[in-house]
């Protein structure tokens, strides 16, 4: 019977690793503490840029944020904007701490734009609002429809007002759905437009806009 030959493992020496270990540590001892030393004053100081630089700043920019939001409900859309010469407006807030004030400040910007009549500057503010409100996040997307309407831009303020009646499945995606059918008017395209109005009578009769959808509708129907 043929010998079987049994593979074996090289035989550890357990001593010698030590020793090389040993010998690494030695040899290389103070690039390792520099290198651990480093890691831990970058980590010092990341730490206290947050609590003493970071954090203060975003304390202070909410809180300048207050009276510009009291002049947003007042409807005072240029003070909440630009100031009132003491209190920062929204667009200085961002000038100065960017989003360090909150995503919102991008959205109320954006909306004193547009009332102001200020349809691009509207836009980019609306554009960079990156809230995670589903609701907010909708009227900062249908606010954009409006701008692009304002700009007699009906194409992209459809696809816009579409969006925002997408991005959020609730009683004021009529206004959205509503919007659109009457840019899509304004494009001549009638046949969509009723697509809208029949739309909101399906799924949202029970808003305003639902209240009173049935004489868009005849009057489309009645043009056909």
């Amino acid at each position: 019977m043929a010998n079987k030959i049994k593979n074996k493992e090289p035989e550890i020496n357990v001593g010698e690793a030590i020793v090389e270990t040993e010998h690494f540590f030695t040899k290389y001892k103070k690039a390792v503490i520099y290198t651990v030393g480093a890691i831990v004053v970058l980590f010092a100081i990341v730490l206290l840029y947050k609590q003493f630089v970071l954090v203060p700043q975003q304390n202070e920019a909410i809180n300048q944020t207050f009276v510009a939001e009291q002049y947003f409900r007042a409807n005072d859309f240029e003070k909440a904007l630009n100031g009132d010469g003491n209190a920062l407006g929204f667009a200085q807030l961002i000038n100065e701490y960017g989003s360090k004030s909150g995503e919102a400040v991008y959205f109320y910007a954006g909306v004193c734009q547009l009332q102001l009549g200020n349809y691009n500057e509207a836009i980019e503010y609306l554009e960079k609002y990156k809230g995670e409100d589903p609701i907010i996040t909708a009227r900062a997307i249908a606010c954009i429809g409006d701008a692009y309407v304002g700009l007699n831009d009906y194409n992209r303020a459809i696809t816009q007002f579409l969006q925002a009646a997408r991005t959020a499945d609730n009683i004021f995606a009529a206004s959205y759905l509503m919007k659109a059918g009457l840019a899509y008017e304004e494009t001549g395209d009638k046949e969509n437009a009723l697509k809208m109005y029949e739309e909101i009578q399906l799924k949202y009769p029970q808003s305003a806009e639902g209240f009173e959808i049935n004489k868009y509708i005849t009057r489309i129907k009645s043009t056909k």
